[in-house]
């Protein structure tokens, strides 16, 4: 009698998935499952860069929050859990106080997500993302189209909206008076 070897294992919750150590490589947990993530290239960095401290500034001078770049990891399901890496997230300091971030996953959704479109980036994939987002809690998830030129906007109480290059892009709700022409994350 021959006994079989299962090789499926557990679903990883959030916390095991953040206690392993670093692979080298980008990750993100899926449903409890690791997906491994390829390197973004360099014109995606420059436009998440740019993307962090246009908002980090606006953050940072009208004292509303902080701004987390570098793929952090934002849980936004849980059993099984999935965890994102947000190429830009704000946390007002509503949901997040102010002082040291704690050395795990926040239990607070970001107020609002950037996500950079990379040119293999599918729709569906990215709008699956999105949703995920908006369900978590998250109010606005932006999404980057460097092809277009153009900011998607997503929200889950509202249609979606698109914004071209030349068009203000303005977030009251969440960032009070700022305003950014959307072609400025494109420079």
């Amino acid at each position: 009698m021959s006994t079989a070897l299962s090789t499926t294992t557990a679903p990883l919750t959030a916390e095991e998935f953040a206690e392993r150590p670093d692979p080298g490589h980008r990750e993100e947990l899926v449903r409890g499952r690791i997906v491994p993530m390829p390197m973004p290239k360099p014109r995606h960095g420059e436009i998440c860069n740019r993307a962090g401290r246009i908002l980090g500034d606006c953050a940072e001078s009208r004292d509303l929050g902080r701004v987390l770049n570098n793929d952090t990891g934002v849980i936004t399901e849980r059993a099984p859990d999935t965890v994102r890496g947000a190429d830009v997230a704000f946390y007002s300091f509503a949901r997040v106080p102010k002082g040291p971030l704690p050395d795990r996953y926040l239990d607070a959704p970001p107020d609002l997500v950037v996500e950079v479109l990379s040119p293999s980036d599918r729709w569906p994939r990215v709008l699956a993302k999105v949703a995920e987002y908006l369900e978590a809690g998250t109010t606005l998830v932006i999404v980057l189209d460097d092809q277009r030129k153009e900011a998607h906007l997503y929200r889950a109480d509202g249609a979606p909206r698109t914004l071209g290059a030349y068009e203000s892009l303005a977030v009251p709700d969440l960032l009070g008076d700022f305003q950014v022409e959307v072609g400025r994350f494109f420079e």
